[in-house]
């Protein structure tokens, strides 16, 4: 299989995170709003694997890991840096492997092919390619399985000095919201047959979305 831990977009995000990595829960928690929903609300059932695509530092696996001790956790990002901190940060709480979410194998890094729960969050706005993201992301979803995203939204209902401000200060990470969500997923949840919809959080702030998988994949 390629290695595609090694592109110029796995160089670009560990020159990005090497230091940032150092900082990045304390500063994040102010702006990356709805992460704790989205975790409440995969509610996975005693037993569930659950994996996140774009783990970064470990922080949500942390979260979930405590809220959810009965399930099987697993990580996977690009950049071997913010891996460094999420295996600090987890110990043995979770299987985590560098890996391109766009081409990642659950099977040959976790031993896995399928889980019950997908989740990215402010994942898919740094991914170039982030419609097959999804659509990779989704491939691994077990009969009835959901793959949940939460990012940054179009900011309609905010100030537009707010937004424009916003823009520019995520353009530095390269960090590009993805507008166009709700129809990807919609195209994801039909190849699997399953359903799927995007609800809108803190007036545009952030948009919230859930692919559910039919019981048939």
């Amino acid at each position: 299989m390629l290695d595609t831990t090694s592109t110029p977009h796995a160089a670009l995000m560990d020159q990005t995170y090497r230091r940032q990595r150092l900082i990045y829960d304390l500063t994040r928690k102010y702006y990356l709003f709805g992460r704790d929903r989205l975790i409440s609300e995969l509610d996975p059932k005693e037993g569930s694997h659950v994996l996140e695509v774009a783990c970064g530092t470990g922080r949500n696996l942390q979260v979930a890991t405590r809220k959810y001790p009965y399930c099987a956790f697993y990580g996977l990002d690009i950049s071997a840096e913010m891996l460094t901190s999420a295996r600090e940060k987890l110990k043995d709480r979770a299987n985590l492997a560098q890996a391109d979410a766009c081409t990642f194998d659950g099977a040959q890094l976790f031993r896995r092919a399928k889980f019950d729960r997908v989740f990215i969050s402010y994942g898919i706005s740094m991914i170039p390619d982030w419609e097959r993201a999804l659509e990779r992301a989704s491939a691994h979803l077990a009969p009835g399985g959901e793959l949940h995203v939460v990012d940054f939204s179009d900011l309609s209902g905010l100030p537009e000095l707010f937004g424009t401000a916003l823009y520019r200060w995520l353009d530095k990470f390269h960090v590009t919201p993805r507008n166009e969500l709700e129809s990807a997923l919609v195209k994801v949840a039909t190849s699997l047959g399953g359903t799927s919809y995007v609800r809108q959080l803190y007036r545009g702030y952030a948009q919230y979305g859930v692919v559910r998988a039919s019981r048939r994949v």
